[in-house]
């Protein structure tokens, strides 16, 4: 068997007695075993019964139940250890169950995004030879089909909502799968070799197709314990589950690591009923992506300015001292007579956007993506303890995380424990991980040219490391634009500039060869008809888009919020869309990354105009 190495740092503290360390656990199934073993009766998951209109919870040993219904209905199927089954749900108790059932039986996990495109998905399916594929609905079903070729392996497809018939010999509803299975079967007790093969967990990359990073047990089972020595999670904590499962930071730190530490997960019912789920739930650990914490800071502003003047004020007042106070915690500020305000303002203000967020909330994780620091701002100094980590799909997914106790928010942390970092030629970020991925499936070159002959793996992200041993991304290596002059940019910081503001949601910049740098801005259709009105402009027409006028006020809005930047930095010129860029018109990743070279190719006509 692969060695497993459980080395610590210091000696655990009293909400770490409860965790299940991956030599205990051994495979990720095994993690499950061990957990059902610990603590059957404990609520593992809480869910959203539509017909009562109750919130349900499933202990560990109802859990069980489920997984062994699954794991006898997929063991009919006859399929051998190592071959691959997919799922294209949304989080749920059964993406769950089929999981677990799935890796007891040693097959091979491929999660699929429930937003992705069909042709997207049949590629995955085919180029990951998948036997097996269990869907939320027939009418996903119907769109997948004819975007697949002749050369898939699907042989059984199991369909989970029961509205409708399809007459395909492949395919099952999963009442009849489930029930025809026998019933008297028992939890299979096998537990993988930890550095086998566990999932293919597919990269949106936004140039060419997906690759598939091939995690192992031992990969998410190391990470997800060393994440649980940054920060204590305890039984009776509560996270909400709303990324999609089938993104590695969900996975890995938002399913696995609280079924380690013995938490309890709550599933979302979707991103529009979140506000009111985080309401009624009441979360104590939400992990997310910076969007998440973008668009509340955004409604909150939206909101702040209908208020009175005297409320405005009290709000400002109340994020700026809250953010002085937690620069004094981290021994980064002086103690300031302003202090002594804070137990009223934390009163009247900050613990009413505290109850907006379910009033329990001790800790929030952002990652995936670069966090704003505006957004961290306002959240700290609102009291939350917000922590910024990094990491990615290739590396199960976290590399760095901040401490509550060394917490810089423009950074993404130190290294969790096992970890090792430098920085290489071009300032690349390399990691020495147990989280490494064992490689891509089926492409030897894309390994090679990720993992080097000592282990190391290139990120491809630019960084800097202080003498702490915090992490700062700078840039993307593929991603950086050289102008005409020689000057490099780094896109990232100034397309988060862009979209701090208020009238921008979307916004990519480009100039490459070029004697400037011009912006493609998606503007936010809330605060359009306001703005159009105060330039005298007809928000319904798209002509609108192209006044002058417009582009000299919006310039003059993004010239202020890059006063930090360097001259040849500058923002001269945009291309103005109300059309925002999604999943669905080929502009994001499923992870929501703006495919650059589909953006480039759909303006390609005005971006030639441009530079003309």
């Amino acid at each position: 068997m692969t060695e497993l190495n459980t080395a610590e740092d210091g000696a655990m503290s009293e909400a770490q007695i409860d965790i299940i360390a991956p030599n205990e656990a051994i495979s990720l199934y095994g993690l499950f075993l061990e957990r059902l073993k610990r603590s059957p009766e404990h609520p593992a998951y809480r869910r959203f019964d539509a017909e009562s209109s109750q919130w349900i919870d499933i202990n560990w040993q109802q859990l069980a139940d489920n997984v062994c219904r699954w794991q006898s209905a997929l063991a009919q199927e006859n399929l051998k250890p190592g071959e691959r089954v997919a799922l294209n749900l949304r989080n749920s108790v059964d993406w769950v169950s089929f999981d677990l059932a799935a890796m007891g039986l040693g097959l091979v996990v491929v999660p699929l995004y429930p937003d992705d495109r069909p042709d997207n998905v049949a590629y995955i399916l085919e180029d990951a030879g998948v036997k097996l594929l269990l869907l939320q609905s027939a009418s996903q079903w119907s769109k997948l089909a004819t975007a697949l070729t002749s050369g898939h392996s699907l042989a059984r497809v199991v369909i989970l909502n029961d509205e409708s018939e399809v007459s395909d010999s492949r395919c099952i509803s999963c009442s009849q799968w489930l029930g025809a299975a026998p019933s008297d079967t028992t939890l299979s007790e096998r537990r993988e070799d930890p550095g086998k093969l566990a999932s293919i967990i597919y990269t949106s990359g936004t140039t060419g197709r997906p690759k598939g990073v091939m995690l192992s047990h031992l990969n998410m089972l190391s990470i997800a314990h060393a994440s649980l020595q940054a920060f204590d999670i305890f039984p009776d904590d509560c996270f909400l589950s709303f990324l999609p499962l089938s993104h590695t930071l969900e996975r890995t730190g938002g399913y696995y690591l609280p079924m380690m530490a013995g938490a309890t997960v709550a599933f979302a019912r979707s991103i529009p009923q979140l506000s009111e789920d985080i309401q009624t739930v009441k979360p104590t650990i939400l992990i997310a992506v910076p969007r998440i914490f973008e668009r509340i800071h955004d409604r909150l502003q939206s909101q702040l300015a209908e208020k009175p003047w005297i409320a405005r004020q009290l709000f400002k007042l109340t994020v700026k001292i809250g953010w002085q106070r937690f620069l004094f915690q981290q021994g980064r500020g002086p103690k300031r007579l302003s202090f002594a305000l804070w137990p009223l303002l934390e009163k009247r203000v900050a613990s009413q956007v505290q109850q907006r967020m379910g009033g329990q909330l001790r800790l929030a994780v952002s990652g995936g993506a670069p966090l704003p620091i505006h957004a961290a701002k306002l959240f700290i100094g609102l009291g939350l303890e917000l922590l910024q980590g990094y990491g990615l799909t290739e590396t199960s997914p976290v590399i760095s995380v901040n401490r509550p106790d060394a917490n810089i928010p423009d950074s993404v942390g130190q290294p969790i424990v096992g970890v090792q970092v430098r920085i290489g030629e071009q300032d690349e970020l390399q990691v020495l991980s147990p989280g490494n991925m064992l490689g891509y499936w089926n492409n030897h070159k894309a390994t090679a040219s990720t993992i080097d002959v000592d282990g190391w793996l290139h990120t491809g992200d630019q960084a800097s490391i202080n003498d702490t041993g915090h992490i700062t991304i700078t840039g993307r290596i593929k991603d950086i634009l050289v102008l005409s002059n020689g000057e490099k940019v780094s896109p990232s910081d100034i397309e988060s500039s862009i979209v701090s503001d208020k009238y921008f949601d979307q916004a990519m910049l480009i100039g490459e060869g070029q004697s400037f740098l011009s912006a493609i801005v998606v503007l936010n259709p809330d605060n359009w008809f306001g703005l159009a009105r105060k330039l005298q402009l007809d928000p319904m027409s798209d002509a609108s888009l192209n006044e002058k006028k417009l582009h000299q006020h919006l310039i003059g809005e993004i010239r202020q919020l890059m006063k930090a930047f360097p001259a040849y930095a500058k923002v001269r010129r945009l291309i103005l869309t109300l059309d925002p860029w999604t999943i669905e018109n080929g502009m994001l990743t499923p992870t929501m990354k703006v495919k650059r070279a589909q953006v480039s190719q759909h303006f390609e006509a005005q971006i030639r105009k441009l530079y003309s």
